[in-house]
């Protein structure tokens, strides 16, 4: 640490060691903070991982039983294929939809301030508790959207059963994903703007089309904004809880039991702390494999300006 370039004429040894070190000090409440909160509960987790705790009746044995369950069960694993699904569903069609809003956001069109504020905002409240039970009511059976198929069908038609069936129930919990898509076409636009327009004009006087320019020189120009969205999207997607906890509860037949809903039931309904512990821990390796492939593979498509 760089020492203090304050005058050390007639101060105390007390007052030097401050002068030394007094960086130090102002970071010992983040310390604190990040040892009580994130380091201890962080290796606590490990530890129990490996044996089995229950909140009631202790430690009786230790081991990888619970890795060995977790691989084993019906119900784990069909929960981890469920958790590849959404996110693989969610990941992509939210970073094209995003890309594609941001991209007529950035011409200049008439009220597009007022477009853009109304294109984040489900962003802002699409995490909350009342978002996911309005989006509840609107695909229950009597809710808003089959009230609409049957008001365009005169009565002749009836929608869905859309959180109750299995083929719809998890797509509908996507789409709660999807519609979120605000932040990442946030930054996807500022992106766009930092594309030198020179670009495009050459583009022009050279006989490329739109769709020529958009796929050789908007898209290379911002893959780092690409890259970035996908990364976090992916860390978000293998940690959502709120929408299919509360929207479905992980049903109908475990069909929209994510990964994460299974650790909340494991730790706060059977007590079994142990195995939701291996069960996040499992989830954490899996979006650990998952960002050093992405950051792997991005020397293949992820262009920088400042690299030749």
């Amino acid at each position: 640490m760089k020492e203090s370039k304050a005058p050390s004429l007639g101060r105390t040894p007390a007052q030097k060691f401050f002068d030394k070190w007094q960086g130090l000090f102002y970071l010992i409440p983040w310390i604190i903070g990040f040892v009580v909160f994130k380091a201890i509960p962080f290796g606590q987790s490990l530890y129990y991982s490996f044996t089995d705790m229950n909140f009631f009746n202790g430690i009786h044995e230790y081991g990888v039983m619970n890795y060995i369950e977790a691989f084993t069960d019906a119900k784990i694993t069909k929960a981890l294929i469920t958790t590849f699904k959404y996110a693989f569903v969610t990941v992509p069609l939210k970073l094209i939809f995003a890309l594609f809003i941001a991209y007529i956001l950035n011409f200049k069109i008439a009220c597009v301030n007022l477009f853009r504020t109304v294109y984040y905002i489900p962003s802002i409240l699409g995490g909350s508790v009342a978002i996911a039970v309005l989006w509840k009511a609107v695909f229950r059976d009597d809710g808003l959207v089959n009230t609409i198929i049957r008001a365009v069908t005169f009565g002749n038609a009836q929608g869905p059963s859309w959180l109750s069936d299995p083929n719809y129930a998890l797509w509908i919990i996507c789409f709660l994903r999807i519609w979120q898509f605000g932040s990442a076409m946030v930054l996807f636009l500022a992106a766009l703007k930092g594309v030198p327009a020179d670009l495009y004009e050459a583009a022009t006087i050279d006989g490329a089309g739109k769709w020529k320019q958009f796929f050789s020189i908007t898209v290379p120009m911002i893959t780092p904004i690409i890259f970035y969205n996908l990364v976090t999207q992916i860390c978000q997607a293998f940690q959502e809880f709120n929408g299919p906890f509360i929207i479905t509860n992980g049903g109908p037949r475990n069909s929209t039991t994510l990964i994460s809903i299974l650790v909340y039931n494991y730790a706060f309904k059977s007590n079994q702390m142990g195995m939701a512990s291996a069960l996040a821990w499992i989830m954490f390796v899996i979006v650990c494999i998952l960002t050093i492939i992405a950051f792997t593979s991005q020397k293949k498509w992820v262009y920088y300006s400042d690299e030749r």
